[in-house]
Formats: structure tokens, sequence, C-alpha cells
């Protein structure tokens, strides 16, 4: 009787599982999530460093979750007694206040469940990210673009190191994505209401998201436009649905500020963060409340709003007293946004990790520019979100976080084209 070694065996049991488990989302999740949730606990990430009475623990969030949980309301993004605020969208802060009453204000407890949560989140962006690729390309794109997520270290940093919304964006935004393309085949009014709930859901998480909301609306119409379906009372119904996701938070500013605030209330402030005397493409920090005394003493004398009114002057008058410098500045921003920051005086890594950003950049829009020439299903999708989301980034400032919530897509974009890649070198070696 022949004998089978051990390797054999174990081998054989991995193959096995591989074959189960590269299609499961339960397995793409569970895995994706153990790492996480093993970094964090080997790496301590959830022991924030206290300095700046602990602003580094959520940053404005956090100190909005501080004053909500000590009964404050939504209020205080800077620490001090300020008062109510919409300098930032509503879900998180209160995400984030609910851990706090639970687990204590800036305690350690608190940031490991907080970091699970966005780990939790970050894990289930494999799922979306899988049937996106099977969709839009084929199941192996879907298969190396989930489990690409699930693995990679640079993917779990933010969802791991950052209380932040950056990880319940990217899974928002990626669900919303799905959710367009099913709209093009869906029945019925129930995929549209659940369009419309979603990105109500994700306007108060980050408000940046609904740059993508028209042309994933118009899209998902057009589509049904060419296959003769009707389209008038789902887009109807995902507006109305939209719109009563939404209107309690309006409802709210209004009554605080007595005025119209769309959810949040800071652009103004953001642009002059990027534009005016010494912008060079990047975040003026120094201009910051948190930064700089006497900021924060125009923020307290003059109010949020009437502060965000004043800085948003500045930024304009300064833009319209220089095109050219803001159109030179724009582009800067615009190659920060796809290749990296600079980083001087950060150490010898930052231009390796530019690189990769760069590269990862290059690989996204090749594959994008594929998967139009070869009219792949979703392609005109993937490029007005690619074009919609980031471009208020180049008007303003970029930040490597800004990228994450399309980090799922331009994954699947990289797969795509390094599977082309292999395809094409194997037809090659045949045809030898």
């Amino acid at each position: 009787m022949p004998q089978v070694s051990l390797p054999e065996t174990q081998n054989a049991g991995i193959r096995g599982w591989w074959a189960h488990a590269k299609t499961s989302s339960f397995w793409m999740f569970a895995v994706a999530f153990v790492l996480r949730f093993g970094y964090i606990l080997i790496a301590h990430t959830y022991k924030i460093k206290g300095l700046e009475d602990n602003f580094a623990f959520g940053w404005e969030m956090g100190r909005i979750g501080r004053a909500i949980a000590n009964g404050r309301g939504f209020a205080d993004p800077f620490g001090l007694p300020t008062g109510p605020t919409a300098w930032e969208p509503p879900l998180y802060p209160y995400l984030i206040a609910a851990v706090f009453r639970i687990a204590g204000v800036y305690s350690n407890a608190s940031a490991l469940i907080l970091l699970s949560i966005n780990s939790f989140f970050s894990a289930l962006t494999c799922i979306p990210i899988f049937l996106i690729a099977k969709k839009c390309f084929t199941e192996r794109v879907g298969v190396w673009s989930a489990w690409m997520w699930a693995i990679l270290p640079f993917v779990m940093f933010y969802s791991t190191r950052w209380i932040w919304e950056t990880s319940l964006a990217a899974l928002l935004l990626t669900v919303l994505f799905w959710l367009t393309l099913q709209l093009e085949d869906a029945p019925g009014v129930a995929s549209w209401i659940t369009f419309g709930v979603l990105w109500g859901v994700a306007a108060l998480t980050n408000t940046s998201l609904i740059a993508f909301l028209p042309a994933s609306g118009l899209w998902a119409w057009y589509r049904r436009a060419k296959l003769h379906k009707k389209s008038v009372a789902g887009v109807v119904l995902a507006s109305l649905f939209f719109a009563a996701t939404i209107a309690p938070w309006l409802v709210r500013n209004y009554e605080t500020f007595g005025r119209f605030v769309f959810i949040r209330s800071n652009f103004g402030a953001e642009l002059r963060l990027g534009n005016g005397p010494w912008a060079e493409g990047l975040w003026m920090q120094w201009l910051h409340p948190t930064q700089d005394v006497l900021e924060m003493q125009r923020y307290q004398q003059l109010g949020e709003l009437g502060y965000v009114a004043v800085r948003k002057r500045e930024a304009v008058e300064w833009i319209r007293a220089d095109y050219p410098r803001f159109l030179w500045v724009s582009v800067k921003r615009f190659v920060y946004y796809w290749g990296g920051l600079p980083r001087p005086g950060e150490g010898p890594f930052v231009p390796f990790k530019n690189s990769l950003f760069l590269a990862s950049s290059v690989l996204a829009f090749w594959g994008l520019g594929r998967a139009i020439r070869k009219k792949n299903d979703g392609a005109g999708l993937f490029f007005w979100l690619i074009l919609s989301y980031s471009f208020v980034y180049y008007l303003v400032f970029p930040h490597p976080r800004y990228r994450h919530p399309i980090e799922p897509e331009l994954l699947i974009l990289i797969v795509y084209v390094i599977s082309e890649a292999e395809i094409r070198q194997r037809a090659s070696m045949t045809t030898v």
C-alpha cells in the first residue's frame, strides 16, 4: 500500500482549504479581521500618545465625542468650550461618544474598541471588492483583489492606527459602487431605496463621498435606459430616502445656527488651509485653530460660521488675485495626491514609500485605461469615481488618507492590469 508523506498530506489539506476559502466571504472577512486585530494587540496601537490632552485620539472627532459623552452635545471640536459645532459630519463622533460612555473617555479600552470596529469595517470591505471585481472583470481578479485587501500591510494602516471614519468611508463607498452596478438589472424599487439610504449614511459619515453621488446615479439611469428599463420611480424614491436620511441633521444645524448648513460647516476653513500666501500645495497646518493661538481666538470671537466665512473670503481673494499661481499650486496638489507628499526630515524611507504610492497610482490608471479600451462592464463607473471623488482635493490640499476611500477600486484596477499582463505573457510563450 503506497505511503503518503506528511508534507504531501498537509499540502493537499491547504489546497483543499484554499479551493473553498478563496471565494468564501466568511474566510475573506475572518482572515482580514484577525490580521488587523492581531496587529493592534501586538503593536499596542491602542496606546495612543496623550500629548496635547489626547488630541491624537480622534482629533476633532475625538473632541466632539468627548463633549457628547460629557453631556455638552455635539460641540467643542478643538477642546475648549466653544459651543455647538458642525465642523465634522455626525456619525463617527457619535460612535466615539458611545464607546467613551461604555469604556471611558480617551481610555486604552476605548481605543481598542474603536480600532477593532475600524478593523471590522476594513475586513468587511473584502466582500464588495470581490463582488465588484468578479462582475466587472473575472472571478480570478475578484479573488486576488479581495485577498490582497485582506493581507496587505499598507491597507491595514488606517484601520489599526487612526480613530477616524476612514475605514467606514471606504466600506460605504465600495458597497455603493457595487450597488450602482447592481441597479442596472435590479427589479422593483427595493434596491433604489437601499441606494438612497446608504448614500444618506455615507454623507453623514464623510461628506466628500457625495462627489460621486451624481455620477453613480446617472450611470445607473443611463445603463437602464439603454436596456429600455424605467427608472423614474426608482430615482424619485432614492432621492426621497436620501433626503429623509440626512434631514434630521440638517434640521439640527438650522435650529443650532439659525441658517442652512449642509451637514458640515468647515469647507471655507479647509480651503484657506490650502490656499493663500505661502501655499505650496500642502496643508498649512500652522493656520489651524489647534495649532495657532490667534486663530483659536478668532474662532472663539467670530463663532464657527463667522470664522469659516472669513477664512473662505481670504482664500477666494487670494485665488482671484493670482489665478496662474492657484493653477500651479493645484497641479502640485494633483501630483501629491497621486504620488505622495514630500516629507523632508522624516527619514530615509519616505522616498521609497512615495515611490510605492506613485507606482500604485500608475498601475491603477493603466488598469483603468485598459478596462475602458476593452469596454469592460463598469469601466466608466471606475473612471467617474476616480475623477469626481479626488477633484476637491486638487483645490484644497491632499493627504494619503484622502485616497483611502477609493483604494478598494484602485486595488481592483491594479490586480486587473497585472492579470492582463500575465495573460499576454502566457499567450506569447505559447506562440514561440
